[in-house]
């Protein structure tokens, strides 16, 4: 790009500007010290950017058999590498959707660049690439260029765009009109935003003549000529050119990048709703798919019938790491947080609780005479009611409150953000309802139970060293709930005199 041109760009006012929330979510991505709770608390910040995060948890595209229920899980499930680059996205794509001028080229840039997002994400899966939300951040953002020059350039550049009638068109006209194409445009924009190097190299490279000098910057190269196979008039012709792209490039052979379009195909209606950009699939592109789909089926007959011992190993293998996966994480018979997950959720709500007027409260609960249940009437309805109180007991606490097995018949929950006197109502409204609602039928009989428990309070009032240290004060309180009748619940800190439920 010429040094006219650049400094055009550095002292226009025309320039779109990242919102506040993507500018805050920038300076998280370069910062090694950041952590899911302060991601968590830039997001909170945006409603609209909440629930595209909370529907992209639970969308095919992170496939989880857990339904998420708040950010915090969305979060935490996703990690926090792909809540910066996913978040950062949807942030930076409604910002730049928002300009109503232009409407129609707008939305037409934003069907490629969805197809791309996509595109480049399903090409480094099949090429083994691991920064596959980074992928779809750079492919999502590699024609922001021409969002730009739309608005800088308002008076020519649309009826430019509007007039070719393909992406090496546009190309050749821009450097005769600019001296630069708009991946340059873009990647001079994106360092003026400050976004991470990788970003501003790989739209840099997304056009030729530039060359792409690694895999992560060749697949988002190669993403726009995928997205040309549901954007060209002729669809057959895109697809050719695409597979001799992928396979010069990347080696990918014609079943492989099959697949990378049947890929990107099911998840195009999620990813469409999602950034609110309609993108159709024409009746040609609809039928090569439908025929890949014909061919990738028979050959993974033909493998099966070849191998089936090996494929019932891996699919045993599989299942046996699904399995290890979730009880990482979840208790395998309530389905909440098992005891080392929640020792990480604590550790992290505990250091984002670092203010006095940022509470946390933890409630430590122990069901009462719960041996006398598996002794009279056996262990497995021992286990129902364990499943039944848990259900119960997150039917009645917020979204952003967890709740943990800590072991056997105790119960852990973390009330971020909430008093020691909030945490000890909600937890006695629990009891009350739990004591009055048989959790299961018995020999046509009602089984009632009561819990005891007892709550501390990392805030105003008291702070401790750590949150084994908060933890264990919780359970000191319980202790003291059970010694004096059980059926109750008493808070670390001073209070009215406990009552009995």
């Amino acid at each position: 790009m010429s040094p006219e041109l650049t400094a055009a760009l550095s002292l226009c006012r025309n320039l779109p500007s990242p919102p506040a929330v993507a500018v805050r979510l920038i300076e998280l991505a370069q910062d090694p010290e950041t952590d899911i709770a302060s991601a968590a608390d830039v997001i909170a910040l945006d409603m609209s950017l909440s629930a595209r995060m909370m529907r992209i948890a639970n969308s095919p595209l992170y496939a989880s058999r857990r339904r998420i229920e708040n950010l915090g899980q969305a979060l935490t499930m996703l990690g926090l590498n792909a809540t910066l680059q996913l978040s950062l996205g949807f942030s930076l794509a409604r910002a730049l959707h928002d300009d109503e001028r232009h409407a129609q080229l707008h939305d037409a840039v934003w069907r490629r660049s969805i197809l791309s997002a996509l595109a480049a994400r399903y090409l480094g899966l099949s090429c083994g690439v691991r920064r596959v939300e980074e992928l779809m951040l750079a492919g999502l953002l590699q024609d922001i260029g021409i969002l730009t020059l739309l608005q800088i350039r308002s008076g020519d550049y649309p009826e430019l765009l509007a007039s070719v009638s393909s992406n090496d068109e546009l190309l050749a006209r821009e450097r005769s009109m600019l001296g630069c194409s708009h991946a340059e445009i873009g990647a001079n924009l994106c360092e003026q935003w400050g976004l991470p190097r990788f970003l501003v190299e790989a739209i840099s490279h997304s056009e030729a003549p530039a060359e792409a000098t690694d895999l992560f910057e060749r697949c988002v190269a190669l993403s726009s000529h995928v997205a040309n196979i549901w954007l060209a008039d002729d669809a057959d012709a895109a697809r050719e050119e695409a597979l001799r792209r992928v396979y010069e490039d990347l080696g990918m052979d014609s079943s492989r990048f099959d697949q990378v379009l049947q890929q990107v195909s099911q998840m195009l209606p999620e990813i469409s709703a999602l950034f609110d950009v309609p993108v159709p699939s024409p009746a040609r592109v609809t039928y090569l798919l439908d025929h890949a789909s014909e061919l990738i089926a028979l050959r993974n007959l033909r493998q099966l019938q070849d191998a089936s011992a090996w494929e019932r190993r891996a699919d045993h293998y599989e299942q046996q790491a699904r399995r290890l996966a979730e009880q990482a994480h979840l208790d395998a018979l309530t389905g909440v947080l098992n005891r080392r997950q929640l020792e990480v959720v604590l550790e992290q709500e505990f250091t984002h609780a670092n203010h006095p007027d940022r509470p946390l409260s933890v409630a430590f609960i122990d069901l009462d005479d719960f041996k006398k249940i598996n002794d009279q009437h056996g262990h497995l309805v021992g286990d129902q009611v364990l499943q039944a109180f848990a259900s119960r007991l997150q039917s009645h606490l917020r979204g952003s409150d967890t709740v943990a097995r800590f072991g056997g018949e105790e119960f852990v929950v973390l009330f971020p953000g909430t008093s020691q006197q909030t945490a000890v109502d909600v937890i006695r409204r629990v009891l009350g309802a739990i004591a009055h609602t048989p959790m299961v039928t018995v020999a046509n009989a009602p089984l009632h139970i009561t819990f005891s428990a007892g709550v501390a309070t990392h805030g105003i009032y008291e702070r401790f060293a750590d949150m084994r240290d908060l933890l264990k004060a919780a359970d000191d309180v319980l202790y003291r709930s059970k010694s004096l009748g059980r059926n109750r619940v008493i808070a670390r800190a001073p209070e009215s005199q406990p009552t009995a439920c």
